[in-house]
């Protein structure tokens, strides 16, 4: 009996050396969430000439104010959807992603996600992959599309095609838009773009009919540069810890932004 109860002993402490790894991809709950949330999207916005929505980026770390990022976003009636910019882990933890995406889930209107360079780490890009989807995704919204692009070339030591021109020549002429938006987390000339193709990257956005402006997040603080001097404007935000992020209304003839403090 006595041998029996070490035995039984040797086997609850043998099991605290089977912990989940940190960076293992053992996934609970909600998956492929930007696929679910672009068809709510859609589907919400199919007949809208107006559209609110909300840019955040680079929440790693600042749990407690993306939840009062939630709390705040959810206080206005009229934003459509919201768009996270990347950036949601440090180490790219699988952990990180469902922390982070637990918190998100508390939204009230729908949301996606794009991977940022530190969500690249590890196997950040597969765990990234199977809780939102592809790393390059597109949707409309009422008459816009919102081309949402992985621009991290540095993170995969350009051993791809970093942006994908391939995905970026499809889209073009995929749907029927009159607007279109494109969200990054890196810009044109950062050291996480490949800016060999920066100039190749303009002219494919000018190529887009009717190419309004960019989003982006990695920089971590406001910025409004017409990087190519050609009119179209790239809207950086600040991190989530400044507890700040940018909304955007787009009507049939104009747009307009706000540097929003919470």
């Amino acid at each position: 009996m006595k041998k029996l109860w070490i035995l039984g002993l040797l086997a609850l402490q043998a099991c605290n050396v089977f912990e989940v790894h940190p960076y293992s991809g053992r996934i609970t709950g909600p998956e492929n969430i930007n696929n679910r949330n672009i068809q709510k999207i859609e589907e919400n916005t199919k007949v809208k000439d107006t559209l609110t929505y909300i840019f955040l980026s680079d929440s790693q770390r600042w749990y407690d104010e993306l939840e009062s990022a939630v709390k705040h976003i959810n206080t206005f009636e009229k934003v459509d959807f919201v768009i996270h910019g990347g950036d949601l882990t440090d180490f790219g933890l699988t952990k990180e992603f469902l922390w982070q995406r637990d918190i998100l889930e508390g939204l009230d209107v729908p949301y996606v996600v794009l991977i940022g360079n530190h969500d690249c780490l590890a196997n950040g890009e597969e765990v990234f992959e199977q809780v939102f989807g592809p790393t390059n995704f597109s949707f409309m919204a009422g008459d816009t599309k919102f081309l949402c692009l992985n621009t991290n070339a540095l993170e995969n030591d350009y051993n791809r095609p970093i942006p994908d021109f391939e995905f970026i020549r499809s889209e073009r002429d995929k749907g029927n838009y009159k607007k279109m938006v494109v969200s990054m987390h890196a810009k044109p000339t950062s050291e996480q773009f490949n800016n060999n193709v920066s100039d190749i990257f303009q002219s494919e956005m000018n190529k887009f009919s009717g190419f309004l402006y960019a989003n982006y997040g990695h920089e971590h603080q406001y910025l409004v540069n017409d990087l190519f001097n050609d009119g179209k404007i790239y809207y950086g935000v600040p991190n989530v810890g400044k507890r700040q992020y940018l909304k955007f209304t787009i009507t049939p003839t104009d747009y307009t932004h706000e540097l929003v403090t919470f």
